[in-house]
């Protein structure tokens, strides 16, 4: 599932006030038309008030009320906001769409407004009607937003307990209504008002355990289970033993096929090192900040681990983390300690992004502890160390004890009472087609997730994508996964109950391989330096900024406000090498190929002009003398 600082971010859709005279009739057709599949053969008539959404074109709104407490011993209500696109031709079915994190309202994370995510999906799921609705507590359904918790991007497992604790209190008694089960009923009760009797179901990271829960507790419900990166009913595990367990692993197939060479000889190795050294003894290093000026950042072993799994959704991060690492180990930490820095700024989620206080009722409510739901917070850590002193040999992989606290028991050691085991429906599942759905680099939900949950389906079925990391078919440029979906839609899926994409979709690492040292002043060694640079910029812009970004030795990059391209000022990987001018991208990656011109300055440098061809070269002249590479 996402950890607890990850995230995505979804887009809108917007429609011009000049297509408004149109769009006034059609959208009254779209409204008839899904309250008139909603009241089809075999359907109870919708309960629910659908208009249309502001700015969202054939998408209709509506709100269904739920009680804050089933059990009625508290009253209050819950207003959740619910999204419906109609299928487009012969209808087939409904279609739950249900986002991760947990803290990620689904209506706003899959936008099923004009754009990429309604195009996605309609050619996932032909035929069906697209429900996306905001789970309690996030979105436009309650948000919960405890600010501190929210801000914060590092800090020590003590520390997040404490914001965690702070956080309870800010929602007050009623966090305990935000358990997967309350969001399963919650489902359900969204179902019922459309008036529809069996729905199938599409879960992404949480969205997939939310999926298996609603099936739990309405198996007679669910016509059929699509999972993409899969978190199993029994997760969150309070240690993260499988995520720990698997990543070595993990991070070896990543380097298949000789991925990383140049760049690292033993990745994962180099990994589990460097993790348990700097626990130890914290890694400590100036960089160039975003406001180009240095700074001191520290990082310890948890925090290492935490911004590896972040690998999974974040290419430049997956791109530079295999040089990064291995000069860190031989004594160069600040490579390392730069992109740690950008992935503690791409964490900085507003709370309709995704709730951290939501991502915190939820995993509390859920976590299977080492201590009962009313133990209080004192006792805790007694219980805690218990349980970490008596686990196996390799229960957290080849990372040391202090490798548990990365798993949701420390972080919610200070959630007042009652805290964990909220048990879900009482099953079984139900015996309905279902596929999973895992990227082979996927971190925080490892394939052997989706192998254990396939094995509860009789007719289930599972495909890896190589190369892909965490949420498969939003990541898979290849088409492989999607077609997957598609094809299991429309029946004509033909497939073994284990398959593997017949590609392997390129992993990022060879963006970028070593970190150059300040090179000798000649013409050879500035022409390497250059296309280092490149690939590095590349690997930087994929790290989604909007704003300019320091290299590692100055200058800056910055990405174009419309369009894909950057334009690199003074922009150093190397000392005394300095690169400016700009690059548009032709074919995306990454690795990916594109076009300028740039200047090269620096005192360590051959000073010259370069042009960057789509075909992967480098042309132009140095210190007058004409030269050509690959970079």
């Amino acid at each position: 599932m996402l950890q607890f600082r990850s995230g995505y971010r979804a887009t809108t859709g917007y429609t011009g006030a000049g297509t408004l005279a149109c769009l006034v009739g059609r959208r009254v057709l779209v409204v008839a038309a899904a309250l008139a599949f909603f009241a089809g053969a075999g359907q109870a008539r919708a309960a629910i008030g659908l208009s249309p959404c502001p700015g969202k074109s054939g998408v209709e709104c509506g709100t269904v009320t739920v009680p804050l407490d089933r059990t009625g011993a508290t009253g209050g209500t819950i207003n959740l906001h619910v999204e419906v696109l109609p299928a487009a031709g012969t209808a087939r079915g409904v279609m739950f769409l249900i986002a991760g994190g947990p803290g990620q309202g689904s209506a706003g994370s899959f936008d099923l407004g004009p754009g990429f995510n309604r195009e996605l999906m309609q050619f996932m799921f032909p035929g069906y009607t697209l429900v996306a609705f905001d789970n309690r507590g996030t979105g436009q359904s309650g948000l919960i937003d405890c600010p501190a918790l929210q801000r914060a991007t590092s800090g020590t497992a003590e520390q997040f307990a404490g914001l965690a604790a702070a956080c309870a209190t800010i929602i007050g008694p009623q966090r305990v209504f935000y358990s997967t089960r309350d969001h399963a009923d919650d489902m359900d009760a969204v179902r019922a008002a459309l008036g529809v009797d069996k729905i199938g179901l599409y879960g992404v990271s949480y969205g997939t355990k939310l999926a298996l829960a609603y099936a739990l507790g309405y198996p007679t419900h669910v016509e059929r289970i699509a999972l993409d990166s899969v978190v199993p009913t029994d997760d969150p595990d309070p240690f993260d033993q499988n995520v720990l367990q698997e990543m070595p692993g993990t991070l070896q197939r990543f380097c298949a096929d000789r991925v990383c060479r140049g760049a690292t000889p033993n990745y994962a190795g180099e990994v589990v090192t460097l993790a348990n050294r700097i626990e130890a003894k914290p890694l400590r290093g100036r960089i160039i900040g975003a406001n180009g000026r240095a700074k001191t950042m520290t990082m310890n072993g948890e925090a290492f681990l935490n911004m590896m799994i972040d690998a999974d959704l974040t290419f430049g991060l997956a791109a530079e983390a295999p040089a990064a690492v291995h000069a860190a180990l031989h004594g160069n930490p600040r490579p390392l300690l730069r992109i740690y820095d950008f992935d503690l700024s791409s964490n900085e989620l507003t709370a309709q992004d995704l709730s951290f206080g939501l991502n915190a009722a939820t995993n509390c409510a859920d976590g299977r502890f080492p201590w009962g739901p009313t133990t209080p917070p004192a006792s805790r850590r007694a219980a805690i160390d218990s349980a970490v002193a008596n686990l196996p040999a390799g229960a957290l992989g080849p990372f040391g004890n202090w490798a548990a606290k990365i798993g949701t028991a420390y972080f919610c050691e200070q959630w007042p009472s009652p805290a964990g085991n909220t048990p879900l429906g009482p099953g079984p599942l139900p015996d309905v087609p279902m596929i999973a759905i895992d990227g082979g680099f996927d971190l925080r939900t490892p394939v052997q997730n989706a192998i254990d949950v396939q094995t509860r389906f009789p007719h289930g079925k599972l495909l890896v994508v190589r190369g892909v990391g965490h949420s498969v078919t939003g990541a898979d440029a290849s088409g492989c996964s999607q077609n997957y979906v598609r094809q299991w839609i429309l029946g004509t899926l033909n497939a073994p109950d284990q398959a593997e994409c017949a590609q392997r979709v390129q992993p990022v690492a060879k963006v970028l391989k070593t970190f150059p040292k300040r090179p000798a002043r000649i013409t050879a060694a500035t022409l390497a330096t250059v296309g280092k640079t490149l690939r590095e910029a590349e690997a930087t812009f994929w790290f989604n900024f909007s704003t300019p970004v320091r290299g590692l030795f100055g200058g800056k990059l910055t990405p174009a406000r419309s369009g894909l391209s950057f334009t690199l000022a003074r922009y150093s990987l190397a000392p005394g090498v300095l690169v400016s001018g700009k690059l548009s991208f032709v074919d995306l990656g990454p690795p990916s190929t594109f076009k300028g011109t740039v200047k090269v300055s620096g005192s360590a440098a051959v000073a010259g002009t370069l042009k960057v061809a789509k075909t992967g070269r480098i042309t132009g002249s140095l210190g007058g003398r004409k030269v050509s590479a690959r970079y």
